[in-house]
This record gives structure tokens, sequence and C-alpha cells, in this order.
């Protein structure tokens, strides 16, 4: 199993080895020493999401406050495009974004610390995603930022008219956002960081 950071710090690409053989395939989705090795600090698993999605939708963005919710995303089956938006005031890449294609295909997961946003599309005309979340959900903890913000420019796939929820559509700019004062500092995200990497840190 391979595990990198993407261009913005908290925001790894899991590319775990795929046995084929005459009866199918085998793989290791996740895999606690080689994530803490990666990381820095192990993933504990508070809950497990699932979402169906037809090509067209656009899922995100969704982010949690402080102390978050981390999440290790994965496609089963059919393919998306997942990007990971980093919304910590003060950081180094605030503003910028990377994109992962997770599908069936490739079996690749991706893992987004706390205090990051991310959304995905599928593909393909259908696609399953799974989440390993550090924290349970709360719609008091949650909130969102607009996927089609045109300051982010963000490249979902352009090829329909795309399918958000009211909620999602209804979501504020980055910078509407920030003038909310709802987005995470980078300050208190490394804090936060600092936190897991200790023996106790465990997610409360």
């Amino acid at each position: 199993m391979r595990i990198r950071e993407l261009g913005i710090g908290g925001a790894f690409l899991v590319e775990p080895k795929v046995f084929p053989d005459s009866r199918g395939l085998f793989l290791e989705v996740f895999k606690q020493p080689a994530f803490t090795e990666a990381v820095g600090h192990p993933l504990s698993v508070a809950q497990v999401n699932c979402s169906v999605s037809t090509i067209g939708t656009i899922r995100g963005l969704h982010a949690i406050h402080l102390p978050g919710q981390a999440r290790y995303v994965s496609c089963p089956s059919g393919a998306v495009r997942d990007i990971v938006v980093d919304i910590r005031q003060g950081s180094p890449t605030y503003g910028q974004h990377v994109v992962a294609e997770l599908s069936e295909d490739n079996r690749h997961a991706l893992y987004l610390a706390e205090g990051l946003a991310h959304g995905f599309a599928p593909l393909t005309e259908q696609a399953t995603v799974f989440y390993l979340c550090s924290n349970t959900w709360s719609p008091e903890s949650s909130f969102e930022v607009n996927p089609l913000d045109p300051d982010l420019d963000l490249p979902w796939p352009r090829d329909r008219e795309p399918v958000l929820s009211d909620k999602d559509r209804a979501a504020p700019s980055l910078k509407e956002a920030e003038r909310l004062g709802i987005l995470p500092s980078y300050a208190d995200c490394l804090a936060r960081y600092a936190e897991l990497a200790t023996p106790d840190g465990a997610p409360r």
C-alpha cells in the first residue's frame, strides 16, 4: 500500500496493491499501521457512510467544524472525481484544491484531515462511495461551501447541467463563508493534528 500526500497538507491518496486471480481480486482497503506511518496518527472510525449518485450529481463542498471529521473515501463501484479544497484560513494553500479520481478500476482511496472540505461527482452513470469517518455527523457541526463558486473554479465534469441538493446550491462562496466566520483557522487545525498524534488524542 502506497500513501502519499497531495498538494494540500492533510490530503493523502491511498494506492493499495491489488491482487487479481482467476476468482476475481483482493486488496487491503485500509491498513492502520501504513496509515499511521504516513499521516502521523491512527484513524479512529466512529461512523461509516455510503452514498450512491447518478452522473451529473455534485455532492459538496462539505466540511465539519472542529474538532472535525476526518474522512477516508473510496469508490467500490463506478468512478468519481473527488475534489479537496483547503478552507483553513491562514494555510499556505488556502483556497487551493487537489483532485483525485477514485474508481472500481484503480481502487484508490482519499484521506482528508479535519478542517478540509471536499465534494465529488460521478464519472460513470452511477457511482457508490464509502466514507470511513473519524467522528459522527450532526447538523449542528456541518457546513457547506458552494461547489460552483466561480473564484474556486473547480474542475467538475462540464458535459451536463449539474444536479445539486438545495443546501449545496444555496451554500456561500468561500469569500462569503470567510465573512460569516464559519471557516476553521489553520493554527487551530494544526493544533488538532498535534492532539491526534498524542496517545490520548482520539476524536471526542
